[in-house]
């Protein structure tokens, strides 16, 4: 029953990590407009970093039952918060880069 429990937590939180890798840091950006957008990259970087906590979470879970089965779904919990970190690294460039120019101030 705690496998199960534990599973469809990792199953719920599908969408979010699919969210999270496709999710650009800079929505103008990704259209080929040069502007600044403020907001995006935060809930770019929350969504992530939930996705980074729950798979590696998952993938240590996983890796510890030690089945065959377990073995195959760590795994793919490793590709999936793996998956996530350049969307992290690029929304904490574009956050820098918001602080440096001085834009998005408040």
């Amino acid at each position: 029953m705690r496998a199960f429990a534990s599973y469809l937590v990792l199953l719920l939180a599908m969408p979010l990590a699919a969210l999270a890798v496709v999710s650009p840091a800079n929505e103008y950006r990704a259209q080929g407009i040069a502007a600044h957008d403020c907001d995006d990259p935060l809930q770019v970087l929350m969504s992530a970093v939930l996705a980074v906590l729950i798979y590696g979470a998952g993938a240590l879970l996983a890796y510890w039952a030690g089945r065959r089965f377990h073995r195959l779904v760590s795994l793919l919990c490793l590709i999936s918060a793996l998956a996530t970190v350049p969307n992290i690294a690029e929304a904490v460039h574009e956050l820098y880069r918001n602080t440096a120019d001085g834009e998005c101030l408040g």
